[in-house]
Formats: C-alpha cells, sequence, structure tokens
C-alpha cells in the first residue's frame, strides 16, 4: 500500500509540474492520472483486486466523498440555494433525477436479469450523478449559454448528495459487508442515520461559519488559518457524525450548504460595514477562504482518476460484456437526456438547450467513489466485479464524450457559426 501511494504522489507531481502544456493539448489531469494509473495496473497485474479490495481504500473513498460532497455543496454559484434558476434546478433534481434513476434501474433488469432490485437501484446510483471533473472546460465555456452553465452547475452540486442516501440504503440491501438487513430493518436504520445527518450538518457547518465570521471580526484568524478551517470542516463533521452513528455523508453535504449560507450572509455584512477603499480587500480575503479546500479537492480527484486507470486492466482481465457496454452508452445519453428533456418542457429553455442540457451530463469522481465502495463493501464475485466494470466504463466513455465530444456537440445543438443565445435568467 505504501508503495501504492508512493506512485499516486509522484504521478500528482509530474502532471502538475507539466500541467499548463498538458492543458494546452487538452490532456486534462483525467487522461493523464489514468494513463498513470493504467501502467502502474499492467506492471502489478496480479495484485489489482487485491489493492482495490481494502479496507484502507475503502476508507479513502469514504473520507474523499465526504470532502467532495462538502466541495460541491459550497462551490453552487448564484447567491442563493438553488442557484439563479431555482425553479428549473428543481424540476432537474425533483423530476428528471429519479426518472433517470427509474429508467437505468429498469435497463439494467432487461440485461442484467439476475440482479436483484437493490443491486440494480445500487447500479444506477453509481452511473448516474454527475460531475464535472472529466470536463471541466464546460462550466467556463462561453459557447455554452450561462443560464445553461447555472443549472449544470447547480445539479452537479447538489445531485450526489441526494442520491447518496439512496446509495447507502441500496449497498445494505444488496449485501453490505457490515450490515445485512431486510429492506424494513435498512429503512430503520438508514432514516435515523439520515436525521442525525441533517442535524449535525445544520448545526456544525452554521456553527463553524458563525465561529469564523466572530474570529475575523475581532481580528483573532489569519488567512492561513480560515483556509485550514474550511478544510477541515468536512473532515470534522464526516467523523462527528459517523461516531453517533449518522450519515457521515449526508452530513458533509448538509454542513457545506449550511456553512456556504451562513458564509455569505456573514460576508455581505462585512462588506457593507468595510471601509470603501477596503471592500475589495476584504471580497479578495473572504474569497481566499476556499482556495486550500479547492486544492485538497483537486488532489483527491486526481488520486479518484489514477485508481480509475488502475481498474481498468482489472476491466479488461475481467472483460466486457455487451451488456454492460450497451448500459453506460445508455446510461451517458439517452437516460439523462430523455429525463431532462421532459422535465424541463414549458420551461423558459427552448428545445437546443434542453437537449444540450441533457447531453452535457459527465461522469466523474461521484462515480468513481460510488463504484469503489460497492466493490468494496459487496462480497466478491461477479456483482462487485460488473459493479467497477460499469464504473470504469462509464466514466472512461465520459471522458471522449464530455471531454472531447463537449463542444462539437455544443456547436452542433447551438448552430455553429451563430452568437451563443443571450445569457438570462431562467426559471
Amino acid at each position: 500500500m505504501n508503495a501504492l501511494f508512493l506512485v499516486i504522489a509522484a504521478a500528482l507531481i509530474v502532471r502538475s509540474l507539466a500541467a499548463a502544456r498538458l492543458d494546452r493539448w487538452n490532456l486534462g489531469a483525467p487522461v493523464v492520472l489514468v494513463l498513470a494509473g493504467a501502467v502502474v495496473g499492467v506492471l502489478n497485474e496480479n495484485s489489482i483486486n487485491a489493492v482495490l479490495n481494502t479496507q484502507a481504500v475503502q476508507q479513502v473513498a469514504e473520507i474523499i466523498l465526504a470532502v467532495l460532497l462538502f466541495t460541491d455543496a459550497t462551490e453552487v454559484r448564484g447567491g442563493r440555494l438553488w442557484g439563479s434558476a431555482p425553479w428549473s434546478v428543481a424540476r432537474v433534481l425533483l423530476l428528471a433525477l429519479p426518472l433517470s434513476l427509474a429508467l437505468a434501474m429498469a435497463l439494467g433488469w432487461v440485461l442484467f436479469p439476475g440482479f436483484s432490485w437493490p443491486v440494480l437501484l445500487l447500479i444506477a446510483g453509481v452511473v448516474m450523478p454527475i460531475d464535472f471533473a472529466p470536463a471541466e472546460r464546460l462550466v467556463r465555456d462561453r459557447g455554452v449559454p450561462l443560464h445553461v452553465r447555472n443549472v449544470l452547475n447547480v445539479e452537479s452540486g447538489y445531485n450526489d448528495g441526494i442520491v447518496s442516501p439512496l446509495f447507502l440504503f441500496a449497498l445494505i440491501l444488496a449485501g453490505d459487508h457490515d450490515q445485512q438487513r431486510t429492506p424494513l430493518e435498512a429503512l430503520g436504520t438508514v432514516v435515523p442515520f439520515a436525521l442525525k445527518a441533517l442535524v449535525a450538518g445544520v448545526v456544525l457547518g452554521t456553527l463553524l461559519a458563525v465561529l469564523m465570521d466572530q474570529a475575523n471580526r475581532f481580528g483573532w484568524m489569519t488567512d492561513q488559518a480560515a483556509r485550514v478551517v474550511v478544510m477541515l470542516a468536512p473532515l470534522l463533521t464526516y467523523t462527528a457524525t459517523v461516531a453517533v452513528d449518522g450519515n457521515g455523508f449526508v452530513a458533509s453535504f448538509v454542513c457545506g450548504t449550511a456553512f456556504r449560507y451562513v458564509h455569505r450572509q456573514a460576508k455581505a455584512r462585512r462588506l457593507r460595514r468595510a471601509p470603501a477603499g477596503r471592500s475589495a480587500d476584504s471580497a479578495h480575503s473572504l474569497t481566499k477562504d476556499f482556495q486550500l479546500l479547492e486544492d485538497l479537492t483537486s488532489v483527491l480527484t486526481m488520486t479518484m482518476w489514477f485508481m480509475v486507470g488502475v481498474a481498468a486492466v482489472l476491466m479488461v482481465v475481467l472483460g466486457v460484456s455487451w451488456q454492460v457496454v450497451l448500459f453506460c452508452a445508455a446510461a451517458l445519453t439517452v437516460l439523462r437526456l430523455a429525463p431532462v428533456f421532459l422535465s424541463l418542457a414549458g420551461s423558459k429553455f427552448p428545445a437546443r438547450e434542453r437537449l444540450l442540457l441533457g447531453v452535457l451530463g459527465p461522469r466523474g469522481t461521484t462515480t468513481i467513489v460510488f463504484g469503489l465502495l460497492a466493490f468494496n463493501r459487496l462480497p466478491d464475485g461477479g456483482t462487485a466485479d460488473t459493479i467497477l466494470t460499469i464504473t470504469v466504463v462509464c466514466v472512461l466513455g465520459s471522458v471522449l464524450l464530455h471531454g472531447v465530444g463537449a463542444r462539437p456537440v455544443t456547436r452542433l445543438l447551438l448552430r455553429r457559426g451563430e452568437p451563443a443565445p443571450a445569457d438570462r435568467p431562467a426559471s
């Protein structure tokens, strides 16, 4: 395990040293780290399964997911909890997402008839949440209308927080090593876990934001100390919630949401009170609070892409069935596109932009972490291996579709040569 961490650290350093050059060549971190992981996997083919299926990897994946959930909740733009287009976001999250999960389960039932419904729900939870790790430029691409990017940004920030309780519920029913229960027993476990998580997330997120505000008012904090507090917030929340038998993932997500809201309110008050000459400096210093967390998230994300490269070698050894390829192709396209298109019917989004919202749904770190957790916590055998294979095929397919193919698809849907529609609020 120490040798694996050494190789990961070396790969991250090499990628970082050439980051600007590689970005100009359209070789983003996912591509480079997947290739590095694949090389390591080829050289250690006989030990891949043993490395991936360990308690250490499971615990690392859990911590990474907690940090990502917190980060996603704090990065949502627009000033409000649901961003600048709350009704459109609500449609996508509360209508399109459940329908996508149901369609994924239905297709899985056809393609994998031997799997139980908890396993199918587990697989749907792995493949459907979107994440912009493999296609970071999409959220900054001015060729995509701002209101489309805003909806995608809020959706990617919230969908994994919504799916995680369902994922854990399905994991228990599917045969988790630690908890094997009936549906009623599992529900009886998940509901108290979720309630404790909601309370812990709101309390800790609000408390930390208030304490930071007070410390700043009295001049007790340095800029570095503020960044450290923000970085430690998801770790504190996750471990404290787990210690009281709560859902650490939900708590981390809720904590990020509460922290962001209270932090922004405190920021607005301080900017209003600051002298005219210092208001800009105050705003700049507050934006730096999240820089260390963003850097940590970047490192954790690249680590997960490295593990995908390692797992890809195991996938080749196990073999990829046509059912897996067909399922992942559908998950990346029609299983998302159709629900999103239908959920926004009657909204201010024209048909082309509704299609664009459906097409631009990359899968990334959330899918990787969910897939690794399922692989580690399910009994060894065909089910765990199939979920790992689906995870790898899905994220690698997303790198191609949403990393390489996103710009041509965007130009096609928005009519190449025409200026992008004027940015406007959408509801």
